[in-house]
């Protein structure tokens, strides 16, 4: 799946609900993810890590949706390696 199919994918699931919760609880519950991303990464399994790192995307591209931003363009920030040194790998 592409990046702006899965935005789409996730505001048609779950647009309204998290635009009537608004950017802020949106935020707080990804931050949430993040961190159960973080303990699986340290602790779980491969599938617990998967779970939650599906999660953390989810909850990036409702807060993109809500914020009227796609996520397919901030991820062009990267396409040429380092948004930095503008190099792959990194020379940063």
């Amino acid at each position: 799946m592409d990046i702006a199919a899965f935005q789409a994918t996730i505001a048609a699931t779950y647009g309204e609900r998290d635009a009537d919760r608004g950017t802020a609880p949106t935020v707080a519950w990804l931050c949430e993810e993040v961190g159960e991303l973080a303990q699986a990464a340290r602790k779980g399994t491969p599938e617990q890590q998967l779970h939650e790192l599906g999660d953390v995307i989810a909850w990036v591209a409702s807060l993109a949706q809500q914020l009227g931003l796609s996520l397919d363009e901030a991820a062009q920030r990267y396409a040429a390696g380092c948004p930095v040194c503008a190099s792959m790998p990194c020379d940063c």
